[in-house]
């Protein structure tokens, strides 16, 4: 393939939505900031020009290499993840890792990596293979040693994106429908031993999630804001840094987890929805990337890539709102935060790399 068809088979859609996505976060955070360039937004696109580079290196790189390294990437991630209690940084949990200008969070990551080393390995297995559950056995437990080891750190809302994205990619295998059925009860029938296992801290998100105007001013404090500014925000916005709830520190984490709610103050409903669009284009572009592909392992990645990044949405967005309780969820590409951005940047690049193999069929990639 030459240069000038590789150009023109690039998801240049997908490119360009994560372009407005970024840019949208440079002016999110500079409102932040209260009209500066620092400390967020100026970070914010030079993290996003490295991003840039690693999408473009993911999508050029050889599709087999990539396969061939992803599980020792993986192994090295979980033994991180294993000594990060021992060398981890962190505000009552230890989940990062300082490296100087950059809190490299490891779980991050490994979401990613995860999703590929599942596609490469049920891409590997025959039709008959797929209704016996051994077959779903060594997954499972790919997908429960590092889930378990973030729930150690500990990162609730972490573990359970990266358990539901795994779990996905069972059913994108072809998992048969009655081990979901199965499934759903039985995680249904765990969930009182789920919730005696909860930390204090985080049992009282979800009861504040449930009743928030029962300590309004304490655990309650962050999620009523985020309503209020919401609120206040109307059809269409008060107008970029004229936002009061973010703009006198009312709202907490604005630059982080709660930047959604500070868009839907400053431009309203419809700049929440236009956000939403965007975010949907984008996933639809990955999703439309594995659909014309011809091997089983680029339909899986990109089946797996969109839900990584649905859950990053739906996730924050369904915090801000009260919708479910605060985790700690960015909003990817748009949110103040190294690791997540990078960690996007990551699964375009892939999709990408799938889209100049669309062609090829799964023993030339795997």
């Amino acid at each position: 393939m030459s240069w000038w068809s590789k150009l023109l088979s690039l998801p240049w859609v997908m490119m360009i939505c994560a372009g407005l996505l970024v840019l949208t976060g440079a002016l999110a955070l500079y409102s932040a900031s209260e009209g500066a360039w620092s400390p967020w937004a100026e970070q914010h696109l030079v993290r996003a020009g490295i991003g840039v580079v690693l999408m473009l290196v993911m999508g050029f790189l050889p599709l087999r290499w990539i396969n061939r390294m992803a599980p020792l990437v993986l192994l090295a991630g979980i033994l991180v993840l294993l000594a990060l209690p021992f060398f981890g940084t962190g505000s009552g949990a230890t989940r990062w890792i300082n490296l100087g200008p950059l809190n490299l969070q490891p779980s991050e990551p490994i979401k990613v990596v995860l999703v590929l080393v599942l596609a490469k390995y049920f891409a590997s297995r025959t039709w008959d293979q797929f209704d016996s559950f051994t077959t779903y056995l060594p997954a499972l437990f790919l997908i429960a040693l590092p889930v378990g080891l973030v729930l150690m750190q500990p990162d609730l809302g972490t573990a359970l994106m990266m358990g539901v994205g795994g779990l996905s990619m069972l059913f994108l295998a072809g998992l048969p429908r009655r081990w979901i059925l199965l499934g759903l009860v039985a995680g249904l029938a765990s969930l009182p031993l789920a919730w005696s296992q909860l930390y204090d801290y985080q049992k009282a998100r979800v009861l504040t999630f449930l009743n928030p105007g029962q300590d309004a001013l304490g655990a309650g404090y962050q999620i009523t804001q985020s309503k209020i500014a919401l609120g206040s925000g109307g059809l269409f916005g008060k107008g970029f840094l004229m936002g009061s709830q973010s703009q006198l520190d009312y709202l907490p984490e604005k630059q982080t987890d709660f930047v959604f709610t500070m868009i839907g103050e400053e431009f309203g409903l419809i700049g929440n929805l236009a956000v939403l669009l965007v975010y949907f284009v984008m996933m639809g572009s990955v999703l439309f990337v594995g659909i014309r592909c011809e091997n089983r392992f680029g339909r899986l990645l990109c089946g797996g890539l969109s839900m990584m990044l649905f859950l990053y949405v739906f996730v924050n967005v369904a915090m801000v709102t009260g919708l479910m309780p605060v985790v700690g969820a960015p909003l990817p590409l748009i949110s103040y935060g190294g690791t997540a951005m990078l960690t996007v940047f990551l699964a375009l690049g892939l999709t990408m790399n799938v889209s100049l193999n669309l062609d090829k069929d799964d023993t030339e990639i795997i």
